[in-house]
């Protein structure tokens, strides 16, 4: 199974961003993925990391729910 982490930044209210990408992974991939977990940062963070893996990063990438689930597919059922 595969655990996804996606790290928000709480001071930028990040959170709705964050749940944004929460519920499209777990529309798209549903039971094959073990947690998609939401986990508090600050300093403007938000990143989606696989397995301890980070496959996507605010601060390189353009906001693309869309992006973030084609960087996710790869690692899903692997």
């Amino acid at each position: 199974m595969t655990d996804v982490e996606i790290e928000y930044c709480v001071p930028c209210g990040f959170l709705e961003r964050a749940e944004e990408i929460q519920h499209t992974l777990l529309q798209q991939f549903g039971q094959q993925l073990d947690r998609v977990a939401l986990v508090t940062g600050d300093h403007g963070v938000l990143t989606v990391a696989v397995d301890g893996e980070r496959v996507w990063d605010k601060s390189e990438d353009e906001y693309d729910p869309d992006e973030i689930l084609r960087r996710v597919r790869p690692h899903v059922g692997a």
